[in-house]
């Protein structure tokens, strides 16, 4: 006889257990913000619950949850870290927007300014807000914990920096220079408040920019206003520079007037740039998180890429998400390397 399949308020439970030595070191790093159950591999596919202080954000992906689970979840939860605010957004809708709504009360509370921390660094966050993803992603608490291992006294430069959180953290860390940059002034609008949530000695910088033109300016390569005819939009003017750390995390893809961003068909495109912005004897840390890009693949396409650039990749550092964000295979979709260059 088979054995009769695990009940969500058993799968909560296996996944919460497997988490003990995770807490433990969260409660003594000042880390408030952690994944509690990663549906894809815990038995629950389309499933994320995440803590962000005291919210509990529980999130579908494929379909909505049944009758009665939410309240399995919130009960679940309440018995073994009791205080959480539960909030939920069904994202199984197309383009993976919330498609629930909440009552005034109830929405009014989702969007109110919280606060939470991670590896000692203050961060904003609301459970709803005008986007549809989380102010920081958790699985790159990794390379966040990477990179300030590495940014006390570096010149550190943040491409697609969405929040900041990556820049915020470097700055935190003793980085002697911090520079953010990013198309959308929302998102730079969370990352000054992150900014002013810490105790930080420099001014970090926010530049709203496509990040083609600001990636081609630093790396010395100019950027046309006037492309086959064609004027382009306003952009910044920046002067070329060189950083000690640059970190890449692209979207899977993207498409403006100054280029294509295409993670699977061309990570070249912003690989290039990003590299020729990094100094000698520095590092570039580059994010992939499409699943289905083979990570030794990707690393080959990237040490291509660096000689056909004229740059040596000295070193290569995987690095994996923490145990909140566990993989079947030991494989996780997001790949993070850390290239010394």
């Amino acid at each position: 006889m088979s054995a009769s399949p695990m009940s969500l308020p058993e799968r909560l439970s296996a996944a919460f257990a497997a988490r003990e030595a995770l807490f433990a070191r969260c409660a003594a790093e000042r880390t408030t913000a952690y994944r509690l159950f990663h549906g894809s591999v815990e038995g629950y596919d389309g499933l994320t619950i995440d803590r962000y202080g005291d919210v509990l954000l529980v999130q579908t992906f494929h379909h909505p949850l049944q009758d009665g689970e939410l309240e399995e979840i919130e009960a679940f939860y309440r018995d073994r870290q009791p205080g959480l605010i539960a909030f939920y957004n069904d994202r199984s809708a197309g383009n993976s927007r919330i498609s629930n709504p909440l009552a005034d009360d109830a929405m009014a509370l989702a969007e109110q300014p919280r606060t939470f921390s991670e590896l000692g660094v203050n961060y904003r966050f609301r459970a709803r807000h005008a986007g549809q993803d989380p102010w920081l992603f958790l699985d790159l608490r990794a390379a966040r914990r990477r990179v300030m291992r590495d940014a006390e006294g570096k010149s550190v430069l943040n491409l697609f920096a969405y929040t900041c959180g990556v820049g915020i953290a470097a700055a935190v860390a003793g980085a002697r220079e911090v520079v953010n940059v990013d198309f959308a002034e929302t998102a730079l609008a969370v990352g000054k408040e992150n900014a002013g949530l810490n105790e930080i000695p420099i001014s970090v910088r926010f530049i709203k920019s496509d990040f083609f033109p600001a990636a081609r300016q630093y790396a010395g390569l100019g950027q046309k206003q006037v492309v086959r005819r064609k004027r382009l939009p306003d952009f910044p003017k920046l002067a070329a520079q060189r950083f000690d750390l640059v970190f890449l995390d692209p979207p899977r893809y993207a498409k403006s007037m100054f280029g294509v961003v295409d993670l699977v068909n061309d990570y070249s495109a912003v690989f290039k740039p990003a590299l020729l912005t990094t100094a000698e004897g520095g590092a570039l840390f580059c994010c992939n998180n499409v699943a289905r890009v083979d990570r030794m693949a990707w690393l080959d396409q990237l040490e291509r890429s660096a000689r056909k650039a004229g740059r040596a990749i000295r070193a290569a550092e995987w690095i994996d998400p923490e145990e909140d964000f566990p993989s079947h295979d030991g494989n996780p979709p997001l790949k993070m390397l850390r290239l010394s260059v």
